[in-house]
């Protein structure tokens, strides 16, 4: 059956999941505020949660319309046919959401819309009460200047739950944002590549996966592998193949923190992510920063303001850390922090920044080039940006 999908987002990064998604062969993509609009059957369904890196869920867009009466919610969520997925024992849960819309009551909203799909699944079936015992169906009414659309949850938990992390640091970054960091880079398995601040190993973790092409889903299950109308070979197919394409390159990947315990962590997060042979973790100072190594690059999420209290503690760090990229020149500095006028402690401009979120915490993604590195090796480098 085709349907019409939703990869939702982190604000910032559709463009980036909307690129993972063209190299895994789709086309004819819409992107929005946080939406990656795309088409597919169950298999792609399977291929998108299994495989997308940067992407929070896989929703099923079920319909869109406009609504400004609660008549119209009804009229307009009633003539879907639901039982075309949902089954008669299905748990039906309504979430919903409205911004700058009429009908701005979600809970109003979200008691009329289950009304209408019960009543559009009396029709279909034939019976008016539904136990609801079976697998379970999160269905979301989102309404945004009065436009409604409706959506069914493929994913389950956010697809930022790898499977790997059950422990993380004090300010934990998701998964799907340190992947877009990476993606962002410009960093190939040439050049080492350090975390001076990797706390639980997030960044680090997630760059061995993407270069060994582990898929970011591969070892946890999701919510519509419950659901009668997925063939659960679909799954199986997808793993399978994912497991085929995993690659084994020689790369370096380097991870410093001053904590010896959240280094603990990161080792065993790194072990269960299947990388830990292609990352050395360190209990290392950051002022003890040093290399040998004429190319390499950075990627981190440094302390800021929210995590150390001491504004001028960051701003010494963050003077250092500019120091380093004087002295380390032929490197590549990438750096995510919410700490504002990032770029006077640091001493330089970036060559490029975007704005990110991590959860609800505005960021900016500061990017330090260099000019040799982009002239010797462009040929070989990934460009996400």
């Amino acid at each position: 059956m085709e349907y019409k999908l939703i990869a939702t987002t982190t604000f910032g990064l559709e463009g980036i999941t909307a690129k993972e998604l063209k190299s895994l062969g789709y086309e004819n993509l819409r992107t929005e505020n946080g939406k990656v609009h795309f088409e597919g059957d169950e298999m792609d369904i399977a291929i998108a949660n299994i495989h997308l890196r940067t992407a929070d869920r896989i929703l099923i867009n079920m319909g869109e319309f406009n609504a400004v009466t609660f008549e119209e919610l009804y009229q307009g969520t009633k003539k879907i046919n639901w039982s075309e997925i949902i089954p008669k024992d299905g748990i039906m849960h309504v979430n919903g959401k409205s911004v700058k819309s009429t009908l701005y009551s979600v809970p109003d909203c979200q008691s009329i819309v289950k009304k209408a799909i019960v009543d559009s699944m009396s029709a279909s079936y034939g019976i008016k009460e539904f136990e609801e015992s079976g697998p379970l169906y999160k269905i979301e009414v989102s309404i945004l200047k009065d436009k409604v659309t409706l959506t069914i949850d493929t994913s389950g938990p956010g697809l930022h739950k790898r499977g790997y992390r059950e422990e993380a640091g004090i300010a934990p970054l998701k998964e799907t944002l340190a992947a877009a960091m990476v993606l962002i880079s410009r960093w190939k398995e040439d050049f080492i590549l350090i975390d001076p601040f990797c706390g639980s190993g997030t960044i680090l973790i997630e760059a061995a996966m993407i270069m060994q092409n582990i898929a970011p889903g591969l070892c946890r299950t999701f919510t519509c592998e419950t659901w009668p109308t997925f063939d659960e070979e679909i799954f199986e197919q997808v793993r399978e193949g994912a497991e085929r394409a995993i690659k084994n390159k020689n790369i370096k990947l380097l991870g410093y923190d001053i904590d010896g315990k959240v280094l603990k962590v990161a080792r065993s997060n790194a072990e269960k992510a299947g990388v830990a042979k292609y990352i050395d973790f360190h209990k290392r100072d950051f002022m003890e920063f040093s290399s040998s190594e004429r190319y390499g690059f950075v990627i981190s999420n440094p302390p800021y303001g929210e995590r150390l209290g001491d504004k001028k503690e960051v701003e010494e760090l963050y003077r250092r850390f500019g120091e380093y990229k004087g002295k380390y020149r032929s490197w590549d500095f990438n750096i995510l922090t919410s700490f504002e006028g990032f770029e006077k402690p640091f001493g330089r401009k970036a060559s490029k920044n975007r704005k990110l979120y991590n959860g609800k915490l505005k960021c900016y993604y500061y990017q330090y080039f260099d000019n040799e590195l982009i002239k010797n090796e462009g040929n070989m480098l990934i460009n996400y940006i």
